[in-house]
């Protein structure tokens, strides 16, 4: 006998788009995401590095020892924020992503395939080296742009022409989302209905 209850589906219209948000450690990344979803009439907020956290035990964070098993961690984590950025867009909510795609393993391609049928936009927050700095140590729960900040010259090199670009040193968090709405267009990687 078919139920009468409303899906999630059937609640709200899905959400066409997915958005990541991506820089090196102190940038500003999870606080972007959320100040951008907060923006948005209906969207959700997926903090890479919380989904991290959710291991508990065995867990091994990026760039310590097992190197094979930290890249296989990440990718987990990455495959995992792709699923509930998808359950979340078929709720209609718009999934905002943050996590640091520069590697050589190719992390923005996974993305890319695994949020193919969505409309994809990429934000680079790129406040230079001192800014990530400053900004880390000004948040004593997570303090670890030291370790990290090398990837700025990866993230150059391997990003350079994709998605939105923003020095986002001279700029508050308000200003910040306001220049990724004014410029959405330009952080536009791939459309879903390709």
């Amino acid at each position: 006998m078919a139920s009468n209850r409303p899906t999630l589906s059937d609640v709200a219209a899905p959400a066409h788009e997915a958005w990541l948000i991506t820089g090196i450690p102190g940038a500003g990344k999870s606080t972007i995401a959320r100040t951008l979803a907060a923006r948005l009439p209906r969207a959700v907020h997926i903090e890479g590095d919380r989904l991290g956290e959710w291991i508990i035990s065995g867990r091994v964070d990026p760039g310590q020892p097992p190197a094979a098993e930290a890249e296989r961690q990440i990718r987990l984590n990455i495959h995992n924020q792709c699923l509930l950025a998808r359950s979340y867009a078929r709720a209609g909510f718009v999934p905002i992503l943050d996590f640091p795609v520069v590697s050589h393993t190719g992390r923005l391609d996974r993305y890319r395939r695994a949020l193919r049928r969505l409309d994809f936009y990429l934000v680079v927050l790129n406040p230079g080296r001192a800014t990530a700095l400053a900004r880390d140590r000004a948040r004593p729960e997570k303090t670890v742009a030291h370790l990290w900040v090398h990837m700025e010259d990866a993230l150059r090199r391997e990003l350079a022409g994709l998605g939105l670009w923003i020095d986002s040193a001279p700029l508050d968090v308000q200003a910040t989302v306001e220049l990724i709405v004014q410029h959405k267009p330009q952080a536009l990687l791939a459309s879903g209905a390709q």
